[in-house]
């Protein structure tokens, strides 16, 4: 399996901590936050990691390999994801360089057997007490009926009686088809679509999420990974305080 860590934003809302490094190499009680995803990546046994820049190329990191998203003031996450497009194939996990998790939700997600699989958090309300500067509204939510994910978007605040809502992760796991049928659908829509694409204004200005909900559209399944564990997302100085009380 290879291991995508998209890395290629700029870290504003973090303003002094992140204005002369990446938000990845931010220090979570003396360990960057991609320090810790790379050894824990490492030690279940996925050692072809990718990491994926925008305004910072250097990061120092040994035992990765890079790949310069020279489009990232031009298009957002959708984008960068794909400046890896080369290496997108056989088995992918692709995750983000703010997001942390624990050891035991990475091994709920490599126990994933479908196509295209994203973890959801069904107890996510507890992430937002007290958090001021990320607001419940901000999450990126899911609706889950019969195994399957209906809908992506953030503030989603209700849902039928037979339906669920949780709170998207951030990976993504493709087995070897999965990826395929991601790249060929981008592919299409790179040559053909026109205007807004779903909540973004269009399709060079998408995130990970708008085409998760394309794909749901085109009948494409797209399976939640059920996670219980300990994760969390460095977005706010609210956030970076609080990943130090979650992961030492």
């Amino acid at each position: 399996m290879r291991a995508i860590i998209i890395a290629a934003g700029n870290a504003t809302r973090l303003e002094k901590l992140t204005e002369k490094k990446p938000k990845g190499l931010l220090e979570i009680n003396g360990k960057s936050i991609l320090t810790r995803q790379i050894e824990l990546f490492e030690k279940n046994n996925i050692h072809d990691i990718i990491i994926i820049t925008g305004p910072h190329k250097e990061f120092g990191l040994s035992g990765v390999s890079y790949v310069e998203d020279n489009d990232f003031q031009s298009h957002d996450v959708l984008g960068s994801f794909m400046a890896a497009k080369k290496f997108l194939n056989g088995k992918v996990l692709s995750s983000y360089s703010d997001i942390l998790f624990d050891e035991k939700i990475l091994k709920q997600i490599l126990d994933f057997k479908g196509n295209i699989g994203i973890p959801i958090d069904l107890n996510w309300e507890r992430n937002y007490v007290n958090r001021t500067q990320h607001p419940k509204s901000e999450a990126d939510n899911v609706i889950i009926k019969d195994k399957k994910i209906l809908e992506i978007k953030k503030n989603i605040s209700s849902c039928n009686a037979d339906e669920i809502i949780g709170e998207f992760l951030g990976p993504i796991i493709f087995s070897k088809n999965g990826i395929k049928i991601f790249v060929k659908k981008y592919e299409e829509l790179k040559k053909n679509h026109q205007g807004y694409f779903h909540v973004a204004p269009s399709l060079k200005k998408a995130y990970l999420t708008d085409m998760i909900q394309e794909l749901i559209d085109n009948g494409i399944d797209i399976e939640p990974v059920i996670i219980n564990g300990t994760w969390c997302e460095i977005d706010t100085y609210e956030d970076f305080k609080n990943a130090q009380n979650l992961f030492h």
